[in-house]
């Protein structure tokens, strides 16, 4: 069903971005790894994160909820050596895919299958299959490299593994595989990534050491997470930040949002857009920062963006080149291939969505490059179940000259499923 985003009047007031998509899936994971129970404070309830609540359910895990919706729950975990034998089906949640099987590969026996949707089997593995089979992991998968994944558990080894390419995910797979591995697990990494899983491991008791480019742990007898709090999403607060800016006489702030230094690459990217945006730090939540950003209507110009601030800002990079739309200038996006194995292909998803809107944008191999200044006429865009792309969508029109209409805008559900009542709100609506 097709949604109709029209040109808007101002944003303005505050909003309380959802609860991080990336921490709440670590957050129930290593809950299931733990011993006793651990209470989990604001964890997200969209599609992504119900996969993991199902996956660890299947696993043995068991869950209660309080609150409205799952404000609160309280995991039961099976320990970090009694997971039950189950085929997982993780849906579109790219995120258990690709951390589930580390924790997974370090069992002493048992079968387990990982599948999902039409989009997860497209979504290639075998950049964390390869360093598990380093450290002796029994995995079979399509074509060597995409779902359904088959693990069999097997003792692992401890190995020192240099990734590629920065990617949180893969280095969080390798580190709960190192949880049951003999020795120390290494992972160096070429840029900094975010660092939730190291952050809440080491919360729960497990050895953790961090050194510039890399991140070691030692095997762990036990985990006891005990609580967690779940902060405010930056990467669905981004989505208003953009709005403010490009819509003419905006003014919001987004509170209780987290500022983990390896998530906000994007304020440095429209900062040096000359954005007018300020940060107000707030308490932290178990040991993430957070705080309040307020963002206001600006004229933008184009910059280059690459290299390290890519990994820091990886899922705010289509919003970055939506602003490059309206930015006076040339903006290159480059170093950010990894686009390509998200929930679609970004780089060509984003290029055409924007180039149907009446942008001038060419796709790269690892970017785009976008001339702004003439904004965007408006049109019709297909976000093919990318949710990103499909709020995406919505801001664009919010911005266009004409209006867009989203076709599947359904499919924020699975990140965001109050989206579109919270931009009514900044509307007035």
């Amino acid at each position: 069903m097709a949604t109709r985003f029209d040109p808007a009047g101002p944003l303005h007031g505050d909003l309380s971005p959802p609860p991080d998509k990336s921490v709440s899936h670590r957050a129930a994971l290593i809950a299931a790894m733990g011993e006793g129970e651990t209470e989990i404070e604001g964890f997200l309830d969209s599609g992504d994160t119900r996969s993991t609540l199902t996956a660890i359910a299947a696993l043995g895990a068991e869950i209660k909820h309080g609150g409205a919706a799952m404000a609160r729950l309280s995991v039961r975990g099976v320990g970090l050596r009694g997971v039950r034998e189950a085929a997982v089906d993780v849906g579109n949640a790219g995120t258990l895919l690709r951390l589930l099987p580390g924790w997974l590969a370090g069992q002493e026996r048992g079968t387990w299958t990982l599948d999902g949707d039409d989009s997860i089997r497209r979504r290639p593995v075998d950049r964390i299959v390869e360093p598990l089979r380093e450290m002796g992991a029994r995995l079979r998968c399509r074509d060597d490299r995409l779902p359904p994944l088959r693990i069999d558990g097997s003792p692992l080894r401890g190995i020192s593994y240099e990734l590629p390419v920065a990617s949180a995910q893969v280095k969080s797979c390798l580190l709960f595989a190192g949880l049951l591995a003999e020795g120390r697990t290494k992972v160096l990494e070429p840029l900094p990534s975010r660092d939730h899983t190291e952050r809440m491991l080491a919360a729960a008791g497990a050895s953790v050491e961090r050194s510039e480019g890399a991140v070691s742990v030692l095997p762990a007898e036990r985990l006891e997470p005990g609580e967690i709090v779940v902060p405010g999403d930056f990467s669905s607060a981004a989505f208003f930040l953009v709005a403010a800016l490009l819509v003419p006489g905006s003014d919001i702030a987004v509170c209780g949002v987290g500022l983990n230094p390896t998530r906000t690459g994007l304020l440095g990217i429209l900062e040096r857009m000359g954005a007018e945006i300020e940060v107000e730090p707030g308490p932290p939540a178990a040991g993430e920062p957070g705080g309040r950003i307020r963002a206001r209507a600006t004229e933008l110009r184009g910059v280059e963006v690459g290299g390290p601030e890519v990994p820091l800002a990886i899922d705010e990079l289509p919003l970055v080149a939506l602003a490059a739309c309206f930015a006076e200038g040339e903006t290159t996006i480059r170093d950010a291939a990894e686009l390509r194995r998200k929930e679609s292909d970004r780089i060509a998803t984003v290029s055409e969505a924007l180039a149907a809107l009446g942008a001038r944008v060419e796709p790269t191999e690892d970017g785009m490059r976008i001339v702004g200044g003439d904004g965007l006429r408006g049109g019709t865009v297909e976000p093919r179940g990318d949710h990103r792309i499909a709020m995406l969508g919505a801001v664009a029109g919010l911005a266009s000259r004409e209006g867009v209409e989203v076709s599947g805008m359904d499919a924020a559900a699975i990140s965001y499923p109050g989206f579109e009542g919270d931009l009514a709100s900044l509307l007035g609506g």
